[in-house]
């Protein structure tokens, strides 16, 4: 598959560590903060109950002022830094208020957290967080492309959407009257970036203003020429639609008959 190059990179796509670009929903800033108030909600309700119980002991006699008031700021440090760091490190990047809102931390790359990531971002939060009362997280997550706060620039982080709306049907099959073509044509292998154009024009074009599909239908049309023979002779998008249908039946027979050929060897 070909590298894409630095350029040809936009702000929604990521680039794994095999060269390829995907694809990405960042979490808007607003859900993010949406999902870090019930987070510090939760923090919050877990502080108070604490310090409830700790002050009971106080007060029964059981426990030292001086006492209470080490063992309150270390539930501080609990709360603000142990506590978050350890459940995204074992949820991979989720906590109840990502859950909430449909969200989870990954890898600039889009790969799953660790330690040293979950991490930097608690120790950061602190300050993004608490100290500034969020303003400088959604001060840096309105400037930035997906929506990423301070510590998340740091750590290489951001906050990857994992609830999306389900796709529209996208129809592949060979336009009618295109089968006697379909019979004759050679469609040889395509650049990588090609074929995802075509792939996304087809899933896209029922979205597209009608003069803009027919426009970008035209111009793929000339871009498939050197990899066609012969063209089909039908208007742009429908001929388009003939190339995606001839090439993807005939890669998922290739798949089928290399899945054929292993079973046989495996026997």
């Amino acid at each position: 598959m070909s590298t894409p190059s630095a350029a040809a990179i936009r702000d929604d796509e990521v680039l794994t560590g095999e060269a390829v670009a995907l694809d990405v929903q960042p979490v808007g800033v607003l859900l993010r903060a949406a999902g870090a108030l019930i987070d510090i909600a939760v923090s919050a309700a877990l502080f108070l109950l604490f310090a409830l119980a700790m002050t009971s002991l106080v007060d029964a006699g059981a426990l030292e002022e001086t006492a209470l008031q080490i063992a309150l700021v270390v539930m501080i440090v609990l709360l603000l830094v142990v506590l978050p760091t350890t459940v995204e490190t074992l949820t991979r990047g989720r906590s109840l208020g990502k859950l909430a809102v449909g969200g989870r931390i990954v890898r600039a790359d889009g790969g799953a957290i660790g330690f040293r990531h979950a991490l930097i971002r608690a120790l950061l939060g602190v300050f993004e967080t608490y100290l500034t009362v969020g303003g400088t997280a959604l001060l840096v997550g309105i400037f930035t492309p997906r929506g990423q706060r301070l510590g998340d620039l740091v750590a290489g982080t951001y906050s990857e959407r994992t609830r999306t709306p389900p796709l529209p049907p996208v129809d592949f099959a060979l336009p009618p009257g295109m089968e006697p073509w379909a019979a004759v044509a050679d469609v040889a292998r395509m650049p990588d970036r090609l074929a995802r154009r075509l792939s996304r024009f087809v899933t896209g074009a029922a979205r597209m203003h009608p003069g803009s599909r027919e426009a970008l239908a035209a111009e793929l049309l000339g871009e498939l020429a050197p990899y066609v023979a012969p063209l089909p002779a039908a208007p742009p998008e429908i001929a388009v639609r003939a190339v995606v249908a001839v090439r993807r039946a005939r890669e998922l027979r290739a798949l089928r008959l290399r899945d054929e050929r292993v079973a046989r060897l495996l026997r």
